[in-house]
């Protein structure tokens, strides 16, 4: 039998297109619902762009049905139904207020769940709370996650495997080696061995190479034996990692594994969407930074660096800041501009003329704004970075990489456990979005970074508190 899905508003105005993703089961819409979207179908905000969206879905599907009655008929093949809750169940005794569009909403789950005992009601929402109300209640209830993917399931860019020293052989006397060759032997092997040293027949779907990764060979006789490869974009060869990515780029060098392959990707033209995920300290930025700077800057290869950050504030916010956008952003890039004035002075120590960040601003080959005002725009021959993206939703970052032109470089770069949001989570945020929609596009890369490099003390903070 079908079950009755009823939405809550934060659902929709999270997703308008929620109503689309409880396949062939019934989506049922409070009328209390549509009561609260009025209250934000003027708002300029993407709260106020997804409140309209849904309200045009539900006008288009009310011409195909009687919403109050049977319902009008969805795709995926349930039914879309807008409800009222019973009389009697808004003045139960286990509502304190009968006036709250919560308690409504709960209402008619109750009142569903007893009229149609034939279709499990459940309450969808996004508030803690009210999960934990309708629990109380009876009813059950869930969170909506059409897309989460958790941290511990999200892949890191790279991965490790033991093989036999003829497979490493070959990929050094060739420079390149077959990746059906590596999943043949994966496959086929009666007892691989894990990098944790695990006995035991591995699941084939865990060996599934991604375009950009990097993986790590391990000689299974010899352990001192390994090489690093990456899969290229077209996810068919293996070749050595490129020894540029050890090379000095304004300054710096990476200090870990994780920081040579970031910069690996973040040097090669062939990929144009690069997402960085890491804790507080990694050098996400900093390297992302580095590597717009040397090519836009000093070898030319971009018309300019253009650096981005969501504006959320940490703690209380402070109000209106007086001045124009410049001033008003600096608090907000203030990051951004202390990254590159560490860059600078580095190449500056090494006796490199170079220029501070506003000389490089007002030379108009730095450009750092917000992302307020990017819809609409069309970003050619750029090398963007946006700072921060865990921040933003997966309708926002799409938004930002719809902008790219030809010959455009966007670099996401974010800690999915550093949230300011309050509508979104480490699971539902646009940065997690990109990285799992684009893990098998050859036009697209992306490394976890791991260690902390700021400094001992930022390290230990990072995994202490």
């Amino acid at each position: 039998m079908p079950k009755n899905f009823i939405l809550d508003t934060n659902v929709v105005l999270h997703d308008p297109r929620a109503i689309f993703q409880f396949e062939d089961n019934n989506v049922v819409f409070p009328i209390y619902v549509v009561e609260e979207l009025d209250q934000f179908k003027k708002d300029t905000s993407e709260l106020g762009r997804n409140a309209r969206q849904i309200s045009r879905y539900l006008d288009q599907y009310r011409e195909k049905g009687e919403l109050s009655g049977e319902g009008a008929k969805l795709p995926s093949g349930g039914m879309l139904r807008v409800a009222f809750a019973a009389r009697d169940r808004l003045k139960t005794e286990l509502f304190h207020s009968r006036d709250s569009a919560d308690n409504k909403i709960l209402a008619v789950g109750l009142t569903l769940r007893e009229s149609e005992p034939d279709c499990p009601a459940i309450m969808v929402s996004k508030d803690t709370n009210l999960r934990i109300r309708a629990d109380a209640l009876g009813l059950a209830a869930v969170d909506y996650e059409p897309s989460a993917t958790t941290i511990d399931e999200l892949h890191t860019g790279t991965d490790e495997y033991y093989v036999p020293a003829k497979l490493l052989n070959k990929l050094f006397e060739t420079q390149e080696l077959d990746t059906e060759a590596l999943l043949t032997y994966l496959k086929n092997s009666d007892h691989p061995v894990t990098p944790e040293g695990v006995d035991g027949t591995l699941d084939a779907e865990i060996h599934q190479l991604y375009p950009n990764q990097f993986i790590q060979l391990i000689d299974n006789t010899n352990p001192q034996h390994t090489a690093v490869a990456r899969v290229e974009p077209d996810g068919v060869t293996l070749k050595p990692l490129s020894k540029q990515a050890n090379d000095q780029i304004w300054g710096i060098r990476p200090r870990n594994k994780e920081q040579r392959y970031a910069l690996s990707l973040l040097l090669d033209d062939r990929i144009k969407l690069v997402t960085l995920v890491g804790k507080a300290g990694t050098g996400k930025t900093l390297l992302a930074i580095a590597a717009g700077m040397q090519q836009a800057i000093e070898e030319e290869m971009y018309k300019k660096l253009l650096v981005s950050r969501p504006v959320f504030p940490l703690g209380r916010d402070l109000g209106f800041l007086p001045g124009t956008m410049e001033e008003k952003l600096l608090p907000w890039m203030q990051p951004i501009f202390d990254n590159v004035e560490l860059l600078v002075s580095i190449t500056n120590q090494d006796g490199k003329r170079s220029s501070s960040s506003k000389q490089l601003m007002e030379m108009g080959m730095l450009q750092i704004e917000p992302l307020t005002y990017i819809r609409g725009r069309s970003i050619p021959n750029q090398f963007m970075i946006v700072d921060e993206a865990q921040n933003l939703t997966p309708h926002e970052i799409k938004t930002i990489i719809s902008r790219a032109g030809e010959g455009t470089k966007i670099i996401l770069t974010g800690d999915p456990y550093q949230i300011d949001h309050p509508y979104i989570d480490a699971s539902d945020n646009g940065l997690v979005h990109a990285v799992k929609r684009f893990q098998q596009e050859g036009i697209a890369g992306h490394i976890t970074l791991q260690k902390g490099e700021r400094s001992e003390l930022a390290e230990k903070a990072a995994n202490l508190l």
